[in-house]
C-alpha cells in the first residue's frame, strides 16, 4: 500500500462521517415518524375504546331510570288507595304516601291530579293546588288508556321528563298519576367528573348536558361552531350513522362516540379530550429521543476511538510506503520505456494497416473489371468474326455493347468507394425486371459457353425501388457467377430466378448446386470457398453492402434438399417515398 492509497483511505473515512451521519439522522427520523404513527393509532383506538363503552354505559343508566319509572304509574292507577281518594277527595295521607313512593323509587316527584288538572297529592307540596290542565302529561293522559311519555321545558332550558296515566272510576276517568323522572342526577355524576357527555332527542336537540350552554342546541350547531372546515364531514356522517369521528368544539379536538339510548330515538353523545393521547404519544417520543442520543453519544466515542487508532496506524505504516516509494519510482520509469516502445509498434501498425487497405481496394478493382473485361473480350472476339463475314451491322452492335462495358467499368470504379463510406449519389425508381435483363445480357457470352438451364419468374406488373440500376445490376451479375461456379461439376445445371412483390421487392437466385458449409462468413470480406486464384471473397461483401445502402438486404441460406438461395430484399418505390414523407 502507498502513502498516497493509505491518506486516500484515511479521507474516504473522514468522508464517510457526513454520510454516516446524515443515513443515521434519517434512520431517526423514520423511527420516530413511524412511532409516532403506530402509538398515535394505538391509543387512539384505546380513547375510542373507552369512549364506546362510556356512551354504552350511560346510555345504559338513562334506559334503565326511564325503564324503572315507566311502570310506576300504570301500578298506581290501579292504587285502590288514590282511587278512593280521589272519590271521596279526601287527601289527608295520600301526599304522604306520594313521598314515600318517590323516595323508594328515587324520582323527582310523584303527583295525584283529578280531572280538572289541580294537584291534589304529591310528594312535593309546593306543587298542592296548582292546576296543569295545559301540560302535555295531563292532556296525553286522559287521551290514552295507557302510560304516556311527555317532557317540557322553561325558559332556563331546563327539561323535565314525565310518565303518567289516568285513573278511571269504572268506564270513567277520574284523575291523572304523573311521576316525574330525576335525570338530572346524571348530569350532576357528568359535571363532577369533568365529562363532555349529552342526551339527545330523536330531533338531535340537546335536553340533558354537563355543558349548560349546550341544552337546546344540535350536535351539528356545536360542530358547525368549530374553526375547522373538516368538521363537516363528520356533520355528514352524523347526520346519516352514529357520531364516530373526530371532531372539533370551542377550537378543541375531541373523539365522539354514540351509543343509542333505545328510547324514542335517544342517544348518548359522548365526547373525549385526545390531549392524553398526545400527551402519552410524546412522552413515548422524548424516551425514544433520549435513547437515540445515547446511542448516538455511544457511536460517535467508538468511531473517535477507531479514528485515532487508525491515525497511529497510519503513523506506523508512513515509514514502509517511503521504502516503497523508491521501488515504484524505478518501476514508473520502466513503464515510460515501455510506452515508448508501444508508441513505436503502434506506428508501425498503422502503417500495415493503411498497406492492407490499399491491397484490399487493388484486389476489389481487379474483381470488379474482371467481369467487364470478360465480356469485352467475348464481344471483341464476335466483332472480329462479324468484321471478316462483312456483317458490319451485327459488328457495330457489339462495339456498342463494348463501349457500354467500358462505361460501366468507369462507374464501377467511382462506386468501389462504396465499400469504405455511404454513397451519396441521387437514386432514382427502377424496375427490377429491366436490372434483371440488363444482367443476363451483360451474362450472355459467358452463360452460352455452359449447358446450364435458366429459369425466370418475373410478374407481368412493375417492381419498382428507388436505387441506381448499375449497382443493382452489378449485385444480380456477382450471384449469377457465384451460381454458375457453384454448378461447374453439377450433372444437370438449373438457376432459378424468381422476382415477387410482397411488403417489399424479394428478388431470389436459386441454384441446385452443393451449398455452403458457413453461410453467416459469405458477406465477410476475403472469404471464398474457391481455389486460389479464382477468388478474392469481395463480391458478395460489397453487394451486401451496396443492398444495405439502398435500405435493403442482401441474406443466403441452403435450400432443400440441394442447393443455394440468395435473396436480395429491396423496399418498394412507393414505400420509401411514404417513410421519406
Amino acid at each position: 500500500m502507498s502513502e498516497k492509497t493509505a491518506k486516500t483511505k484515511a479521507r474516504r473515512s473522514a468522508g464517510l462521517m457526513p454520510s454516516i451521519v446524515g443515513i443515521s439522522l434519517a434512520v431517526a427520523i423514520l423511527v420516530l415518524w413511524g412511532s409516532y404513527g403506530y402509538f398515535t393509532q394505538s391509543f387512539t383506538e384505546n380513547l375510542r375504546s373507552q369512549a364506546q363503552t362510556r356512551a354504552a354505559l350511560y346510555a345504559g343508566n338513562i334506559k334503565s331510570s326511564l325503564q324503572k319509572h315507566s311502570v310506576v304509574p300504570f301500578l298506581l292507577a290501579r292504587d285502590v288507595t288514590l282511587s278512593a281518594a280521589l272519590q271521596t277527595e279526601s287527601y289527608a295521607a295520600t301526599s304522604q304516601r306520594l313521598i314515600g313512593i318517590s323516595e323508594e323509587i328515587g324520582s323527582a316527584s310523584v303527583f295525584l291530579l283529578d280531572i280538572t288538572g289541580r294537584v291534589v297529592a304529591s310528594s312535593n307540596r309546593r306543587q298542592i293546588g296548582k292546576f296543569f290542565r295545559a301540560e302535555p302529561y295531563f292532556i296525553n293522559a286522559l287521551r290514552n288508556s295507557s302510560t304516556v311519555f311527555s317532557t317540557t321545558s322553561n325558559e332556563q332550558n331546563t327539561y323535565r321528563f314525565f310518565f303518567s296515566q289516568k285513573i278511571k272510576s269504572g268506564l270513567k276517568s277520574i284523575g291523572v298519576v304523573v311521576v316525574e323522572v330525576d335525570l338530572r342526577q346524571q348530569e350532576s355524576l357528568w359535571r363532577q367528573l369533568e365529562l363532555r357527555v349529552a342526551l339527545v332527542n330523536s330531533q338531535g336537540e340537546i335536553q340533558l348536558s354537563s355543558e349548560f350552554a349546550w341544552r337546546r342546541q344540535s350536535i351539528q350547531s356545536l360542530v358547525d361552531a368549530s374553526p375547522v372546515s373538516t368538521s363537516r364531514r363528520v356533520l355528514d356522517a352524523l347526520q346519516q350513522t352514529q357520531l364516530n369521528d373526530f371532531v372539533f368544539i370551542d377550537g378543541e379536538r375531541l373523539f365522539a362516540a354514540e351509543s343509542p339510548v333505545d328510547f324514542r330515538g335517544w342517544r348518548i353523545s359522548y365526547f373525549a379530550s385526545t390531549q392524553n393521547v398526545a400527551a402519552r404519544v410524546n412522552a413515548i417520543l422524548a424516551l425514544e429521543i433520549m435513547g437515540m442520543a445515547i446511542i448516538a453519544a455511544l457511536l460517535f466515542f467508538y468511531l473517535s476511538r477507531r479514528r485515532a487508532l487508525e491515525s497511529v496506524r497510519l503513523s506506523a505504516e508512513s515509514t514502509e510506503l517511503r521504502a516503497l516509494n523508491t521501488r515504484l519510482s524505478a518501476e514508473m520509469a520502466q513503464r515510460q520505456r515501455a510506452e515508448r516502445n508501444l508508441q513505436s509498434a503502434e506506428q508501425n501498425l498503422e502503417q500495415s494497416s493503411k498497406l492492407a487497405a490499399l491491397g484490399q481496394m487493388s484486389a476489389a478493382v481487379s474483381h470488379e473489371l474482371n467481369q467487364p473485361l470478360a465480356a469485352m473480350r467475348t464481344y471483341l472476339a464476335g466483332a472480329k468474326l462479324l468484321v471478316a463475314r462483312n456483317r458490319l451491322d451485327e459488328a457495330k452492335s457489339s462495339f456498342q455493347r463494348i463501349d457500354d462495358l467500358i462505361a460501366r467499368m468507369g462507374v464501377i470504379t467511382k462506386q468501389l468507394k462504396s465499400y469504405a463510406r455511404k454513397s451519396t449519389e441521387s437514386t432514382v425508381e427502377i424496375d427490377l425486371r429491366e436490372c434483371v435483363a440488363s444482367a443476363m445480357a451483360m451474362m450472355a457470352p459467358q452463360l452460352g459457353k455452359e449447358t446450364v438451364r435458366i429459369v425466370q419468374n418475373l410478374p407481368d406488373s412493375k417492381v419498382s425501388t428507388l436505387g441506381d440500376t448499375i449497382r443493382v445490376e452489378q449485385i444480380i451479375i456477382n450471384l449469377l457467377r457465384n451460381a454458375l461456379d457453384a454448378l461447374k461439376d453439377i450433372p444437370e445445371p438449373r438457376i432459378e430466378i424468381t422476382l415477387e412483390a410482397g411488403e417489399n421487392a424479394r428478388l431470389s437466385v436459386r441454384d441446385n448446386g452443393p451449398g455452403f458449409e458457413d453461410p453467416e462468413a459469405l458477406f465477410e470480406p476475403f472469404y471464398t470457398t474457391k481455389a486460389p486464384g479464382e477468388g478474392v471473397g469481395l463480391g458478395l461483401a460489397i453487394s451486401a453492402g451496396i443492398a444495405t445502402e439502398m435500405g435493403g438486404r442482401l441474406m443466403a441460406q441452403n435450400a432443400t434438399p440441394l442447393g443455394a438461395i440468395f435473396t436480395l430484399e429491396l423496399p418498394l418505390a412507393q414505400t420509401k417515398n411514404e417513410a421519406a414523407a
